[in-house]
């Protein structure tokens, strides 16, 4: 790898290039599906090859190839440099970047059991034994289960002088049971968080375990009342949060979206520049950390797509906020000195764009309440578990919210479920009124797996952690 590596930026130099940077990657993708007492889906893909950046007088050219010969590459690293050049003719404003150190490096992400070398049957027989006793409830009429696992390897080298190799390992399993009634349907999910991780991850996990009452809980839902409408304190799980963290927060303080560089997927951003250490987000129990080090998450990696070695730091601050997820070139932009690397794309054949490291809420302190204490303080409120259907504004202002199951909290005890519970709130107004966070015990990673950003789209993949928290006076059920 390294030699053609060394001969793509060799002729993108010759060429007159200020910069340029190569990715060899190769991905192994492995999905598999069950449906009820059958498997209907079993897919394993690879794709390989290289994309190569060059900057040529501020103008990126980009160009990539599943071609790995030294002739293709030779080629990839000319239309490159060409692609610069004429972007150049016409770039407003020269792209600057800041500086980065020199690695050599090798990075993977740790773990036990690779998946890939786990019998395809033990996977089935896996997921048929979930929805077995997901089926033996009655009331239950249609069970789904899955496991996805990825395998990436990425070769980086740049102008400036790193070599890095990488290699990072994605697990994810999850089912839903499906009840129907005369009038209603309703479903419940569980999960083995997304993470990257081996598969010691699904052997842990309580799959089989929790099918039982998953699916009984999908049958409550028929008959449970509907979401009252007003105000209620709301107490949210860790699986909730996960979502609303990534929306209002994780994605609207992405450096791209805040200069208005990046428009598509619900917009831009209203924490822009100058309200940096001015905007207090949330309360001071709100403590918000990037971080692309924490042990497998989901956007966990040694390196960004830059070269820029991963890092943590704090989004918000006590309610404040305080930083950005940034690459090279947009630090430069804003006069900081070093990238927070979240630079990366989705394949060889994407260019890298800013996206979202791990963004989590931190636990509370030595004095933080239990879950059952945070609910014991509350007399009127909904406890909220899972992800449900939600929308947010052009500038991640405005947003509405569901869930995946729900119970009414009344004077300080959990009592019936409801269903179609739905909060709306703006982004500033919700994260200042969560007035407590459960102990770091209680602290859980939940992720995203499909997160989508760019034009042409791109996926990427986010660990959002929380411990249950309340959230004071929020407005519930107005939307069905």
């Amino acid at each position: 790898m390294r030699g053609l590596a060394d001969l793509a930026l060799a002729q993108a130099r010759s060429l007159g290039a200020d910069y340029a940077d190569i990715r060899l990657c190769r991905y192994l993708d492995q999905d598999i599906r069950a449906r009820d007492k059958i498997i209907t889906g079993l897919g394993s893909s690879e794709t390989r090859g290289f994309g190569i950046r060059t900057l040529y007088k501020g103008a990126w050219g980009f160009a990539s190839s599943s071609e790995v010969t030294e002739e293709e590459i030779e080629s990839a690293a000319r239309l490159s440099v060409q692609i610069a050049r004429s972007s150049a003719i016409c770039q407003k404003d020269e792209v600057r970047m800041v500086d980065v150190p020199i690695y050599e490096d090798k990075w993977q992400t740790p773990y036990e059991k690779d998946p890939f070398q786990i019998p395809i049957n033990d996977k089935k027989d896996l997921l048929l034994k979930i929805n077995e006793e997901m089926l033996k409830v009655p009331g239950i009429k249609r069970t789904t289960s899955f496991m996805s696992f990825t395998r990436e390897e990425k070769y980086f080298a740049s102008t400036v002088g790193s070599h890095i190799e990488q290699l990072v390992l994605r697990t994810h399993s999850g089912y839903t049971a499906v009840a129907v009634g005369e009038r209603d349907f309703q479903r419940r999910s569980f999960e083995a968080p997304p993470l990257n991780i081996g598969y010691e991850h699904i052997e842990k996990a309580p799959l089989v375990q929790n099918a039982r009452r998953v699916a009984e809980e999908a049958v409550e839902k028929l008959s449970a009342a509907e979401c009252p409408t007003g105000v209620r304190d709301l107490v949210l799980s860790p699986s909730n949060l996960s979502l609303t963290i990534h929306e209002s927060i994780g994605h609207a303080t992405e450096l791209d979206r805040v200069l208005g560089q990046e428009a598509d997927y619900a917009g831009t951003s209203f924490a822009t520049i100058e309200r940096v250490g001015k905007l207090q987000y949330g309360s001071r129990v709100v403590n918000i950390l990037a971080d692309r080090t924490m042990p497998a998450g989901r956007a966990t990696v040694g390196y960004d797509d830059d070269g820029v070695k991963s890092g943590k730091w704090y989004i918000i601050k006590e309610g404040l906020l305080v930083g950005y997820s940034t690459n090279r070139e947009l630090a430069a932009k804003i006069g900081e000195a070093q990238s927070r690397g979240c630079n990366y794309a989705d394949s060889w054949r994407s260019i890298p764009i800013i996206r979202m490291p791990n963004v989590y809420l931190e636990p509370g302190g030595k004095d933080a309440p239990t879950p059952e204490e945070l609910i014991a303080d509350t007399k009127n409120g909904v406890y909220i578990e899972g992800r449900g259907s939600w929308s947010i504004d052009q500038e991640r202002r405005n947003f509405q919210f569901g869930g995946d199951a729900f119970w009414e909290i009344k004077n300080g005890q959990r009592t019936r479920m409801l269903k179609n519970v739905t909060y709306r709130s703006n982004t500033v107004d919700f994260w200042n009124s969560c007035d407590a966070v459960c102990g770091k015990e209680f602290w859980e990673p939940q992720g995203v797996t499909n997160c989508g950003k760019g034009q042409p789209p791109q996926r990427a993949q986010q660990t959002h952690g929380a411990s249950p928290a309340r959230f004071r006076k929020v407005n519930v059920g107005e939307a069905r």
